[in-house]
């Protein structure tokens, strides 16, 4: 709980500081879309769970659409900073916690998003998004490998002192 809640600030500031900054460079009102997306996609990343798929494919799905959207309407590029970072927090957490097949799947739908947004050419923007991505690959396989999930999702049972039984 208390990640999500960090992170939760994280997106807000990070949503907000991002507005802000495409109010002053774009003008107008480009910065709705960036910020619509990177809403719906904090909501998905906070939504995770263990052995739920539906919020990393629907991110996926989400990300796809606004990168597609924005290279072909010339809208501010996506993902934003935001949005690649619940990207990230996406596909991290689904290498972690999925069966084999729907993490592999969820990564390598995020691998091309992310190589989606090169086609709007290189920039900071793009540069950032795909190392977060590539972060999350290497840190959602070496959480599979060293802190995996038990299959029930139950916690870890305490041990005991000696001479008391379980309740």
């Amino acid at each position: 709980m208390l990640v999500n809640t960090g992170l939760g600030v994280l997106f807000a500031l990070g949503i907000a500081f991002t507005a802000y900054m495409l109010i002053e460079s774009w003008g107008d009102a480009y910065w709705i879309s960036t910020t619509a997306v990177a809403v719906v996609m904090c909501g998905l990343a906070l939504l995770r769970g263990r052995r739920r798929a539906w919020p990393a494919a629907a991110g996926v799905a989400v990300t796809a659409g606004a990168v597609g959207v924005s290279l072909a309407a010339d809208l501010p590029q996506e993902p934003s900073p935001t949005a690649a970072l619940a990207l990230a927090v996406l596909i991290g957490s689904s290498l972690r916690a999925l069966p084999v097949p729907s993490a592999v799947a969820i990564a390598a739908g995020g691998v091309a998003v992310t190589a989606l947004g090169w086609f709007a050419g290189p920039t900071g923007v793009t540069a950032m998004a795909t190392m977060l991505v590539a972060g999350a690959l290497v840190v959602g396989s070496l959480l599979r490998a060293f802190a995996p999930v038990r299959r029930s999702g139950a916690p870890a049972a305490e041990p005991l002192p000696p001479g008391r039984p379980r309740r």
